[in-house]
């Protein structure tokens, strides 16, 4: 079950040309995600599952519990946010998935991740 309008779900990314390496084909980025609990209540983060495709079409899923080592309980009005990291084989990627919560009532849902762009700078015009 989904329940889009409780979470807003932002995510920052930024190249990070010093840990990366054209020459080996290692392209480091960081991204910034924000979680802001719109809703009623108190959830908790409990998974997360990410596909990340490279700019040859390779994909790779992760998932795990919570964030950064964390499962975090978000208040409603209150925002959570986390840094991460992904070396991609490519200049130009791409980040989508989603998070799932547990609402008080023991209530399981998913809250999506808008997909959102890894590109080395100035390769996107």
């Amino acid at each position: 079950m989904s329940m889009p309008s409780r979470l807003q779900i932002r995510a920052t990314p930024q190249y990070q040309a010093e840990l990366s390496n054209a020459d080996e084909a290692r392209y480091c980025f960081t991204y910034h995600i924000e979680i802001v609990n719109q809703g009623e209540e108190r959830v908790q983060l409990l998974e997360r599952e990410w596909l990340i495709t490279d700019g040859d079409g390779q994909q790779q899923t992760v998932r795990g519990p919570g964030v950064v080592g964390e499962q975090p309980f978000i208040a409603p009005g209150e925002t959570f946010d986390y840094q991460s990291s992904v070396t991609l084989r490519t200049p130009l990627g791409f980040m989508t998935g989603f998070y799932q919560f547990q609402d008080q009532q023991g209530g399981l849902f998913k809250a999506e991740i808008p997909l959102f762009t890894l590109a080395v700078p100035h390769l996107l015009h």
